[in-house]
């Protein structure tokens, strides 16, 4: 995605099932993308759950099955193809918002691949119960 700024959302289909959202991140030699694993939901959880399919027990005993997978995610939050180059530094509307307080980042190795499966590219909001797979290690 040369000429995007820092920020713009890159969606892609994945094995024609689910589209996953990674964000454009920049840095010199470390150029690339981070993949949005999974989220925990605060608001619009009915909404997410209709789009999922998820019935309101199974939302109530779990509310982590919601968003825990980034086909999960885009799913509910109805992110598609239309969504490639969005602008997520735009506003709190469409993207990214401002933690309410500071935060802990845990790192991890890598979910569902082999090669560099080891490196410490999974980040983590600390502590949380919202995650896409169990943590394996703590950074």
């Amino acid at each position: 995605m040369a000429g995007h700024p820092p920020g713009t959302a890159y969606v892609y289909f994945n094995y024609g099932m689910y589209w996953l959202l990674n964000v454009l991140v920049k840095g010199g030699s470390e150029d690339g993308f981070v993949l949005f694993r999974a989220i925990e939901p605060t608001r619009g959880l009915a909404l997410m759950a209709q789009r999922r399919s998820v019935k309101r027990e199974t939302l109530l005993a779990d509310p982590r099955a919601l968003c825990s997978g980034p086909g999960k995610l885009t799913v509910a939050l109805a992110i598609d193809g239309r969504d490639h180059g969005r602008d997520l530094c735009a506003g709190e509307a469409v993207g990214f918002r401002a933690a309410p307080a500071p935060v802990k980042v845990t790192t991890d190795g890598r979910v569902g691949i082999s090669r560099a499966a080891d490196r410490p590219w999974r980040f983590l909001l600390h502590g949380s119960e919202f995650v896409s797979a169990k943590i394996k290690r703590r950074g």
